[in-house]
This record gives structure tokens, sequence and C-alpha cells, in this order.
């Protein structure tokens, strides 16, 4: 490093490694991490990765047996090799990778680009990515290094349910404000435990969680020591938190942070303070409690803590099971976009459900397929040069005759041929029900490979922009989690007395679309399908417009 704060620092002996594609970044960590007393095994710089990368020199530092907690910055990939060799390691070795991938903002992409001189990653992929391989992005600085302590406590959770508990009403209130907003759910204790709390706890107390001891404490400084134990045999309680934002003379601190300790200690579970006064924070830390300033700080450090196990666990499960393999991609000079007809039969092939159309190449075939579907239908004008329809006149809804049918047969045909387009036909579909115009997308990323995009459809789709990220391989519960993201997910469970939506055969859907991008037989580039009209649970969803990329 070109660093000289080691010149003024001891050289202590840690679990963390840090590895960065800066120099200054490299460094920065280290020295938060020392002002909490906790020793770094590794740091080290790659500059812009000319010669040896980051997620390479990572690999070499993950099978450290050492090394507990992995911290990296990145500010480019140009390549995952090497990082899905580093998750692989990390997830046999349960080892936790945070990443600090800067370059979220287009300025930030620029910034990034000139820096390394490395092209900039899609930010919404880089997400998929990390989540695929169970490494925890990051938002910010803080961010990579404030939960480290908790990662080095070798604590095991099995929920992120929290229980809080502290001599301040406001901070009970403002501790469920703050996991509320992480997504930690305040435990719901059991009867029996409220009952005894009830009996050590003065009447005007609030036993349910979180529990307000009130200035109670300053009589009674072993409040305390009497309710942790009784808390610890609740099942519903996987993590706590205790804040003392009051304290002092009068307060046995020494009492409470050796009390804390000890309930930490017996429950294994994990457990953070929250305490302003320095004095008061420091006896807690003397007894290896995790300390920080605020409840905010707290339950923001525990649930990234949380979640990343969570994350963790489901990652090494999908792995166990197998999933299908990523044929290498042989990048293509020239693609070609097949018409809608085309698209529409390369889907079925593959087992995703499509209305029911006829491909037309005459006005009798146009009036014969309206008699065989049953009107009223759409009609559609097919050419392999034309992506957009509907801009074009070309897109005709609700055609409720035979002779209406043969009509707009021979006008998509002047129209397509107007505009000097190959005329492969018209289709003739089934005016297809559903409840919700969905958005099935997928391309290949230049550096992540295949990604499939799931989200709120119809015209508006670029617009609002309600979409989430996949990379395949994934299984059908990911899919679900995904669909979980999006802004209109209360929709699928039905609002208002509407029955749920059809999740199942979407989610279904999507992961078909997954097989045909990992399938390099299929040399599918990229498609669209938009809408996809989603309908009641037990009905199915229907795509009803698609376009496809081949090389």
């Amino acid at each position: 490093s070109f660093s000289t704060m080691f010149m003024d620092m001891d050289r202590a002996e840690g679990h963390v490694a840090m590895l960065s594609q800066s120099g200054a970044l490299s460094t920065v960590p280290v020295g938060f991490l020392r002002q909490r007393g906790i020793g770094v095994r590794h740091t080290h710089a790659t500059g812009n990765d000319a010669d040896i990368t980051v997620g390479e020199l990572a690999v070499a530092v993950a099978e450290d047996p050492e090394v507990k907690l992995l911290l990296l910055y990145l500010e480019s990939i140009p390549e995952t090799k090497y990082l899905e060799e580093l998750a692989s390691v990390a997830l046999a070795r349960d080892l936790p990778i945070i990443a600090l991938k800067s370059g979220r903002s287009e300025a930030g992409r620029k910034a990034a680009q000139s820096h390394t001189g490395a092209l900039a990653n899609e930010d919404r992929v880089v997400d998929a990515f990390f989540e695929q391989h169970g490494i925890w992005r990051a938002p910010d600085m803080r961010g990579l290094v404030e939960a480290t302590e908790l990662y080095l406590k070798g604590w095991k959770p099995r929920g992120r349910r929290l229980v809080a508990i502290s001599n301040s009403g406001a901070v009970c209130v403002m501790t469920a404000d703050a996991a509320t907003n992480v997504g930690m759910p305040m435990a719901k204790l059991s009867a029996e435990t409220d009952r005894k709390l009830k009996g050590i706890l003065p009447s005007f107390a609030t036993t349910t969680n979180p529990i307000d001891l009130t200035a109670a404490l300053l009589s009674n400084s072993r409040l305390f020591g009497d309710i942790l134990p009784v808390i610890a045999e609740d099942p519903a309680a996987d993590a706590f938190l205790i804040g003392v934002p009051v304290a002092g003379p009068g307060y046995d601190v020494e009492a409470f942070a050796r009390d804390a300790a000890a309930f930490g200690r017996q429950t294994g579970k994990p457990l953070v303070i929250a305490a302003t006064q320095k004095s008061v924070a420091d006896q807690f830390v003397a007894e290896g409690s995790s300390v920080f300033p605020t409840e905010t700080e707290a339950d923001t450090a525990l649930h990234q803590f949380l979640a990343h196990r969570e994350l963790m666990a489901r990652t090494k499960a999908r792995h166990a099971q197998g999933s299908k393999a990523r044929a290498p991609w042989v990048p293509a000079a020239t693609t070609t976009m097949l018409n809608e007809a085309d698209s529409l039969a390369l889907l079925a092939e593959r087992g995703v459900p499509v209305v029911a159309h006829r491909l037309c190449r005459s006005r009798a075939e146009a009036i014969a397929a309206f008699e065989t579907i049953g009107g009223p239908v759409v009609v559609k004008g097919c050419s392999a040069d034309i992506a957009h329809k509907s801009e074009l006149g070309l897109v005709k809804l609700g055609v409720a005759s035979r002779e209406e049918a043969g009509e707009v047969w021979a006008q998509m045909e002047a129209i397509i041929r107007k505009h000097g387009s190959r005329f492969d036909g018209v289709i003739v579909a089934a005016m297809a029900g559903g409840r919700r115009e969905i958005m099935i997308g997928a391309h290949r990323d230049p550096v992540f490979g295949p990604v499939v995009a799931v989200g709120d459809g119809g015209k508006y789709v670029e617009i609002f922009g309600d979409t989430a990220l996949l990379l395949p391989p994934f299984s059908k519960d990911e899919a679900k989690a995904a669909l979980q993201k999006l802004k209109i997910a209360p929709l699928f469970a039905g609002v208002r007395g509407e029955p749920p939506m059809d999740v199942e055969a979407l989610c279904d859907a999507v992961m078909r679309i997954g097989d045909l991008m990992l399938d390099p037989t299929a040399k599918v580039v990229s498609l669209d399908l938009n809408p996809v009209l989603l309908d009641s649970a037990g009905k199915g969803c229907v795509v009803v417009d698609a376009v496809v990329f081949q090389r």
C-alpha cells in the first residue's frame, strides 16, 4: 500500500480481510475497524487490476482459515470467473463476504470508468449477481464495516424477530420504527413470558415488546438481570437490542453490562447495545458486548448480519440441490429479430403459454382463422423488420366479423409494404383475458451472462420501471421472492375482495425463460414478452406479444 497510516499503528492480527481496487479504500476501513478495536489480518489493493484482480486475489485470501470476514471494494467487474470461485470457496467455509461496489449512479459509473479504465457494469445486474452468490452488497462505507464485529461473534442465527428492552419509552418506539424500516419484525412474546414479566416489573412498565423498564431502573438495578433470563426462554425471540440512553451516577451500569453479557452467552443469540454516553458504552464494551451510539445504527447493523446469514443459507441450500450449469456463450457479430409468429412458436416449444393464434398469408386464411378461433379477435401485421407494431397501426383489436378480418388483413399488408418491410403475413389471435399485464424480458449481459427481468407490463413499462432481475439458473422460490420485490406485489395476493392471481403459473413461465436463456442451442440473445396477461389463481398466464432476437 502507498498509505503511511501503517507507520502509525501496531500490526494487530485479526480475522478480517480487506481487498480493494482502490489504494485509499483499502486503508479507510482498516482505520475504522482499528478504532473499534478490531484487528485486520489482510489488506490488499490491486489498483486498476492491470495484472492480478481483486477477485483472483480474494480467492487465495479466502482459503486462509484465520479469515472470518472478507470485505471487498470494487469499481468494476470485468469478468465473473474469480468472484464465482470466491463465492464457492466462501460458502464451503461459511465465510461471509460484504462487497461495496461503487458506480450505482450514472455519474458514479462514469467516474469509475475513468478511474479504472474498465467498462461500467449495469448496477441492478450487479445486485442480482451478488444475491445469487450469497454476497451482501453494502450501500456505502459504513455499511461495509459497521456490522463487522457481529460477524466475528460466531453466532448462528435462526431468524430475525427482534426483542427490544430499554429504560426509555421513546427509545422503544424508535427501535420499533427502525426495525420495521429495515425489515426486522418485533417478536410477539408468549402469554407465559408476559405473565412472568408482570411479576417482576412495576405495574406502570410495559411488558409487551418492546419492553419499557421506565425510570424504575434507577431505583432497582436488578431489573435487567431479573427479566433477561425470562425473555431468554421465549421461543419467538431471535435477536435482542438493549437501549440504555439514560444512565450515570445512581445507576449500576457495571451490573447492567455484566448481566447483558451473561444473557448473551446464555442464549447464544445475537445481542446489540445502543448507548450514546461513552462512559456507559465503555462498560458494555469491556464485557464484550457490541455497542452502537443509537438504536437506529444498532438495528441497521443487526439486520444486515441477520439478513446476510439468511442469504448465505439460501444460497448454500440451492447449491446443495444442484443447478443447471451455464454453457459458454460466444458473442455473435450480428443478431436477427424473429417475427412475432416465429417468436411465439419458439416460446410454445419451450412450454411457455402463448395466445391461440394463426399466421395468415392471404385474406382467405385470415377469414378461416377468424372462423376457427371465433370472434372477436386481434389482427396484427407480422414482419421480421418491425418490432413495435402499434405505432404503425399494425394492431387491430376487437375484429368482430369474417369480412372485417379479411379487410384488416389487406390493410396490414399495405402498411407493411408501404414501409418497405418484409411482409411475413398477418396474425389472427384470440382476445385473451387477464387481470394484470406483466412483462418478462431477457438479455445477455457481456459480463454476467443471461439476465431475466419480470415486472409490471403494458405500454408504460419503461416509465414506471417496476421490474426485478434474476440470473439463471434460479429456483421457483427465488422467482417468487423476485415478484415480492415489485411495487405491484400486494396485488398478487388479491385486494379489496379480489381473488389472488396465478403467481405459480407466472413463476413457471419465468423459469422456462431462464432455461431458454441457458440453452446455447436456442441461440437467443434477447427477448421481450409484453404483455403477459396474468389471471386469477388456477387460470394461468398467457403471452400475447413477443419479440425474440437470435444470433
